[in-house]
């Protein structure tokens, strides 16, 4: 059988069909540039220190701690917690019977004393008679002598002796020196006391203060702020303390330094032993607009930022830093409150570039 062989033009035939399909076949569209998406966040400048709160414990300025100043046993105990006292008034009494004796030991002492005294000084004037008439000699005038001030100085010594003696039973009553309310009582009936013993607590209503504990980084903030007070049992009402004493060294468990307020406007809703919070704010506190560190763009030509026009195209604007922190960075001068500024994919942005904005931040 007879096959009939492929003309030679058939391959030349089928390339050039298909350089005629490419001729004709249509040019592909060029896409469109997608707008470059951005986080924005609105600005508003705020104080550069934020406001500190420390936790605090209202107590009185003036405790006084009072204890006998004479050991002895307690016979009876005048007051309870709670009560209040003014000066003078007794609080306690010890069983003054030893107390009583040494005085009047000290008044026998006084009267033997006083009478040897006068003995000795009536011998020295006869001595001093008799020896103006030339009865008497010098030696003996001088023994005397010696004598009657042997006896003037155990006089004295008596008289100190029975002062002491009316003192320390007068020490017997313990006495309240300042006008306050009683705030513990160790003390009672039958217990015998020494001289160290604290026995009753008085605290004056006068003057009260707020007590708090400071950390090391916040000594400066506390020392050179301003301060104020709300009692947790009432938030909404605020007083304006001020700072009376800071400790000088720490405490040697907490390593915080106690920090003292006097509240001068201390009305009858704050008591001793609530609890209150003591804000700390600054004097004159510098504002600042606080941005994430992804924010800036620095092309050699010191830092800035890209701001959103009116347009709704970038704009860079240089601007003024005046702290780096480890996440955002403090800038003074070259925003506007109310500016919207690129926090997020500033890095790969050009000028009047169209953007889309993901999501705005407001602050």
């Amino acid at each position: 059988m007879e096959v009939n062989a492929m003309p030679a033009s058939l391959p030349m035939l089928i390339l050039g069909i298909a350089l005629t399909l490419a001729a004709c076949e249509a040019k592909p569209q060029e896409t469109a540039k997608l707008d470059r998406p951005v986080l924005v966040q609105s600005v508003a400048f705020e104080p550069r220190a934020p406001e500190r709160t420390f936790v605090a414990t209202i107590r009185p300025r003036v405790e006084s701690d009072l204890g006998f100043r004479v050991p002895g046993k307690v016979a009876r105990r005048l007051v309870t917690v709670g009560d209040m006292v003014k000066v003078g008034q007794p609080l306690a009494v010890l069983d003054a019977t030893d107390l009583r004796l040494q005085r009047e030991q000290a008044e026998a002492e006084l009267k033997a004393a006083s009478a040897a005294f006068q003995q000795a000084e009536a011998e020295l004037q006869r001595i001093v008679t008799l020896r103006r008439q030339g009865w008497s000699t010098t030696a003996t005038f001088d023994r005397q002598t010696a004598v009657t001030e042997e006896a003037r100085g155990r006089l004295t010594r008596a008289e100190r002796a029975l002062l002491l003696a009316e003192n320390a039973l007068s020490y017997a009553t313990l006495v309240a020196d300042i006008e306050g309310v009683v705030t513990a009582t160790q003390i009672e009936p039958g217990q015998v006391v020494s001289t160290d013993k604290v026995a009753i607590r008085i605290t004056r209503l006068s003057e009260k203060e707020a007590v708090i504990a400071v950390p090391e980084a916040q000594i400066a903030a506390v020392r050179t702020g301003v301060a104020s007070l709300s009692l947790w049992s009432n938030p909404d009402k605020h007083y304006q303390v001020t700072l009376r004493e800071f400790s000088p060294s720490a405490d040697p468990a907490t390593r915080t330094y106690l920090a003292r307020f006097s509240i001068p406007a201390a009305d009858e809703p704050v008591q001793f032993g609530m609890t209150a919070t003591v804000t700390i704010g600054e004097t004159a506190a510098a504002e600042v607009v606080r941005l994430p560190l992804s924010s800036l763009h620095n092309q050699g030509g010191g830092p800035a930022v890209w701001v959103i026009g009116a347009d709704g195209r970038p704009v860079l604007r240089p601007v003024t830093v005046a702290a780096y922190q480890s996440r955002d960075v403090l800038i003074t001068q070259g925003l506007r409150d109310g500016d919207h500024v690129v926090i997020l994919g500033a890095q790969k942005l050009d000028p009047g570039q169209r953007i889309r904005i993901v999501e705005a931040l407001q602050f």
